[in-house]
């Protein structure tokens, strides 16, 4: 087992990782930028090192001084943690050259899994189905050949993307060259590469995902399925488990096509498989080759720590368990809360934080790095806590979920919680028939 472990994050997914390093007996390095001095993760860990001011590009995704940070500290492990460095294999590549072990998947594993065209090929050779599409388009003509073989309206995506950049409906022929050309450049700003290709679109699908498990031994296991249909510009607001769109056949289906993709791309460590569900049907649009942001949902309804399941496969523990000896239980949701305004377009929303009161109660979670007094600052993702709840049924975490809710109050920014309650409140999310369309059907221009 490791003896210590950097965590290249910050806010809540850095508090997790100390806390389930700590849980493990295993000592923790924090780094931080100048605006985050003083936070909470810096306080939690054993050792806290500056690597650079405010902006990421100058600290959290300066791969120099992060490696810097682990050298000094000598830490002999590193979590990403989600964002920043989580999914690029040029960091992988560089902790395996300095021998230091990187707690995610392999190098080869998120090369091929952070290019959509090639993770595609490989699980549709695996017999799971994935949403028709081209391939790389990289010209004009490219693009007017493969519009010929489908009909409109197409989904305009970029190979190397994610978090919805690259992306753009294309409604009809008008459209076309210029979506194309700032698709293009949006991902070649975003990426590095300007490959893009397109799909088509289903606008009234489900969008679900599957938590995977894989040891270095060959032994892959599921922790269920993700609803993740409650979106604004592609970012997720809301998930629950299990998702109430699925019959049993067409679960388990999910389930063994999510295993397979695993399989198919050698997967190692925590992932997860995500699909689109429209009618009867199910398409595999991509594999996260990270921990996720809703992984705490599935963590309530299996009765374990993924961090820590992370953390021993990546020391080269076997998973210890079978698929048989995973029990799903209950209902679970979760809500994020970020410091934006929704009246203004979601805009962010920083300041200086004042907690009120916060939730709190049997089947009820608060996962956050907030505190009195924090300043929010603009420079980082706009996530200040999740709000998990688990209960025996839908029903009885819908009405948690409210209850906690109103009890999350905290001034000096605005917050999205005003607007998960009114999702979760309506009758429409009550009724489970919703889909990607959601936010816009509440009158929200996305």
């Amino acid at each position: 087992m490791f003896k210590k472990i950097l965590v290249a994050n910050r806010g809540e997914i850095a508090v997790r990782i100390i806390e389930a390093a700590h849980e493990l007996g295993i000592s923790t390095v924090a780094i931080f930028s100048e605006a985050d001095r003083g936070a909470l993760h810096t306080r939690l860990a054993d050792e806290a090192y500056c690597i650079g001011p405010a902006p990421a590009q100058q600290s959290y995704l300066k791969i120099a001084a992060v490696m810097s940070a682990a050298e000094v500290s000598r830490a002999d492990a590193i979590h990403p943690g989600y964002g920043f460095l989580a999914e690029d294999p040029h960091f992988v590549e560089v902790c395996e050259v300095s021998k230091i072990a990187f707690i995610g998947p392999r190098y080869e594993t998120m090369v091929q899994a952070g290019d959509k065209l090639r993770a595609k090929s490989a699980v549709r050779a695996a017999g799971v189905p994935v949403v028709p599409g081209s391939e790389a388009l990289k010209t004009e003509e490219d693009l007017r050949r493969a519009v010929e073989q489908m009909e409109y309206p197409v989904l305009l995506k970029a190979s190397a993307g994610g978090g919805g950049r690259g992306m753009r409906i294309i409604s009809d022929e008008s459209e076309l060259v210029e979506k194309f050309r700032a698709a293009q450049r949006e991902a070649e700003a975003a990426f590095g590469d300007s490959t893009v290709y397109i799909e088509k679109y289903l606008p009234h699908a489900r969008h679900v995902e599957v938590q995977i498990v894989a040891d270095q031994y060959g032994k892959i296991v599921h922790w269920g399925e993700r609803e993740c249909s409650i979106q604004r510009r592609y970012q997720k607001l809301m998930e629950e488990s299990p998702s109430p769109a699925l019959g049993e056949e067409m679960r388990q289906a999910l389930w063994d096509a999510a295993v397979r993709a695993a399989r198919a791309l050698d997967y190692q460590n925590a992932g997860t498989v995500e699909f689109l569900v429209s009618g009867e049907e199910f398409y595999f649009i991509e594999i996260n080759a990270r921990i996720q942001v809703e992984h705490p949902i599935s963590e309530v309804r299996v009765g374990k720590n993924l961090i820590k399941e992370q953390i021993r496969i990546a020391a080269g523990e076997r998973l210890g368990y079978s698929q048989g000896d995973i029990q799903l239980q209950g209902h679970a949701i979760e809500c994020r809360l970020n410091a934006e305004d929704p009246k203004k377009n979601f805009a962010p929303s920083p300041g200086i934080v004042k907690i009120k009161a916060l939730p709190g109660g049997h089947g009820v979670r608060l996962d956050t790095a907030l505190c009195d007094g924090l300043t929010l600052t603009p420079y980082y993702d706009s996530l200040i806590a999740k709000l998990i709840v688990h209960g025996q049924t839908r029903h009885e975490a819908i009405l948690k979920t409210i209850n906690a809710l109103k009890r999350f109050e905290i001034a000096g920014v605005e917050t999205t919680r005003d607007l998960c309650l009114e999702i979760v409140s309506s009758a429409e999310f009550m009724s489970g028939e919703f889909d990607t369309q959601f936010l816009e059907k509440l009158g929200f221009v996305l």
